[in-house]
């Protein structure tokens, strides 16, 4: 039960940052300002942490092996489920970035959707680890046999080295921290 306990811990730093974003997006609609920095930063930290370096491990190891052992019903449902939540995120990232480089440009409407996208993103993602950790992740430790759990915490280790998990959670929490102060210093 290692490797799931991996991604509830990742969670926490997860919901960490949309704090972060939800404090970026309370700046933006007091003053009207845009953090640029600070949102790409978040965006950054969205791409590389939360999306490949945990859902990564989400999508190709604990969803494929519970879709494996539990059955076509756990995949074609709560797992189809979380597979689109995932896409649906992405999607808002993707329109926050647009967003800030309209902005960039000058086009002031595009504060709006910046604060809608990012907003939209972080309402997700609440719901969406509490989901995990309430549901999905639970479901697998109890329906899981142990040797399902050992050789997910096998390939948890494999990937750990294959995404460097060390730096990368070094680099993400550091970036994190820097955030945080930032967000609390408003």
């Amino acid at each position: 039960m290692k490797a799931v306990q991996t991604l509830r811990d990742e969670h926490q730093n997860i919901l960490r940052m949309l704090k972060v974003v939800k404090g970026l997006c309370i700046h933006t609609f007091n003053t009207k300002e845009v953090y640029y920095k600070g949102y790409y930063d978040a965006i950054d930290f969205i791409r590389n942490y939360a999306d490949k370096f945990h859902h990564g491990k989400e999508e190709e190891i604990l969803f494929e092996k519970m879709s494996s052992e539990l059955g076509p019903a756990i995949k074609q449902g709560p797992i189809f489920g979380m597979l689109a939540e995932h896409d649906l995120g992405r999607l808002f990232v993707k329109n926050l970035e647009n967003a800030l480089i309209e902005s960039e440009k000058g086009n002031d409407n595009a504060k709006v959707d910046i604060i809608a996208n990012a907003t939209a993103y972080t309402d997700l993602l609440y719901r969406h680890i509490d989901k995990e950790d309430n549901a999905i992740f639970n479901f697998a430790e109890s329906q899981l046999k142990a040797e399902i759990h050992e050789q997910l915490n096998v390939e948890f280790e494999k990937a750990k080295e294959r995404l460097n998990s060390d730096d990368t959670e070094r680099k993400y929490v550091a970036l994190l921290e820097e955030l945080e102060a930032y967000v609390d210093s408003l």
